[in-house]
């Protein structure tokens, strides 16, 4: 029997994160478009392709339309035949123990007549929310010689970052590889090691079945990292942690999903999107049937990212540019991420904006730029989609301007830091 046979992927991306904001009000945070014309969630889905694993569930609760619009039916990421394929689960109601997912192994739990129908030998649970690239058949590999009840990838991070993660202190066993996971914590207030979840768990089944039944039974809450890693380990199951060496990007915050969008360029970009093969849904939104990128005589681009279906008759740097957005003559768009079907007026200027579908800068705009005295280091300013932001408005650094305004709304000037509803 075929690797991809004997392995379940599971891939929780049903949640919104608050400090995205305006990016989720009206998807999942897997669903944030992503490098110019991707979603987040194409990373794992891509990693999983590349792995030869293609049966997979995708658990989605929040808003989940654009998640299943794009997914469709697997075909972009040849998960179609007979061993193949992706089981969108959402939540339900009916007879038994059934409700809104109250957390991720919740998740799992509601599902798991779904995974004992298929038996697999390896359960593997996935995160739809980060950047990187991974094959997920070396971190099987290193759970199945380690007869392990749970493998977990972990990357080390910065001592003082260490707080915002869940961190294991792992024993030197096998030190390039992984080890023993003696210690865990989630989101310490004071670390005492470093070595991150990825939120990638390789379980043995059995061991997965009897510790969500116990959670489900006992406890008062449903993570992973805050409950079901802390009581395998109280109950000294064997876990083992796998070292991941490679880039990872993490996209909780808006300044972060912003950097790792910068990731993308520069002369050696850390996120390489065609060596890593990653692959996306060219049918959602019509993406395979734009037109070609269209550059007028008085254009620049630089060191940007710019798709088809692009016009750009103004000045793009240090950018990405998803297709559909108009740059017209005059205009300036600086360290951005603009989603589809922007348009940016005449002699606009934007700089560390990040901007959501179907957003009209009108002309004379300036967004971003305007450093006023406490934000020298100033993180984007947000803008939710269907949005229109008219002639000579002005609009400071760290704004969120929420979506679908109604006319009227937005004051000519916004100083730094504004939030407008």
């Amino acid at each position: 029997m075929k690797l991809k046979q004997k392995v379940l992927a599971m891939i929780l991306a049903g949640g919104r994160v608050d400090e995205l904001n305006v990016l989720t009000a009206y998807r999942p945070k897997s669903a944030v478009p992503f490098g110019g014309f991707a979603r987040v969630i194409d990373f794992p889905l891509s990693n999983l392709m590349n792995s030869g694993l293609e049966r997979v569930a995708i658990l989605s609760q929040y808003r989940s339309y654009s998640l299943i619009n794009h997914i469709g039916i697997g075909a972009a990421w040849d998960m179609i035949g007979r061993y193949r394929g992706v089981s969108i689960l959402p939540p339900f109601q009916g007879a038994g123990h059934s409700t809104w997912y109250r957390g991720s192994a919740d998740a799992i739990y509601q599902n798991l007549d779904f995974v004992q129908y298929l038996n697999p030998e390896v359960v593997l649970i996935l995160s739809g929310d980060h950047v990187y690239n991974m094959d997920y058949r070396e971190i099987i590999a290193y759970h199945r010689e380690k007869d392990a009840d749970m493998t977990m990838a972990c990357l080390e991070v910065d001592m003082n970052k260490a707080h915002r993660f869940g961190v294991a202190k792992i024993d030197n066993e096998d030190d390039e590889r992984g080890g023993r996971i003696i210690q865990y914590r989630e989101k310490p207030s004071r670390p005492k090691y470093n070595w991150a979840s990825l939120t990638v768990y390789c379980f043995k089944p059995q061991a997965l079945y009897k510790v969500l039944d116990a959670n489900i039974r006992e406890d008062d809450s449903y993570e992973f990292g805050r409950d079901i890693i802390p009581r395998m380990l109280s109950e000294n199951c064997k876990l083992f942690g796998y070292k991941f060496r490679g880039y990872w990007g993490y996209t909780r915050t808006i300044e972060e999903y912003w950097q790792t969008n910068m990731d993308l360029l520069g002369a050696d970009p850390k996120i390489k999107l065609e060596e890593w093969g990653v692959r996306t849904n060219m049918e959602h939104r019509a993406i395979r049937d734009c037109q070609p990128l269209k550059i007028g005589a008085n254009a620049t681009i630089q060191d940007s990212l710019v798709y088809n279906g692009c016009i750009v008759e103004g000045q793009v740097e240090h950018s990405i540019i998803f297709p559909g957005v108009h740059v017209k003559e005059g205009a300036v768009v600086k360290d951005s991420v603009l989603f589809f079907n922007n348009i940016v007026g005449h002699d606009c200027r934007l700089q560390k904006v990040v901007s959501d579908v179907n957003v009209t800068f009108g002309n004379d705009v300036i967004v971003g730029d305007s450093v006023q005295e406490g934000f020298p280091d100033h993180e984007a300013t947000v803008v939710g989609w269907n949005n229109l932001v008219p002639d000579g408005t002005i609009i400071g650094s760290e704004c969120t301007i929420y979506p679908n305004l109604k006319a009227g709304k937005l004051s000519q000037k916004i100083g730094s830091g504004e939030i407008v509803r």
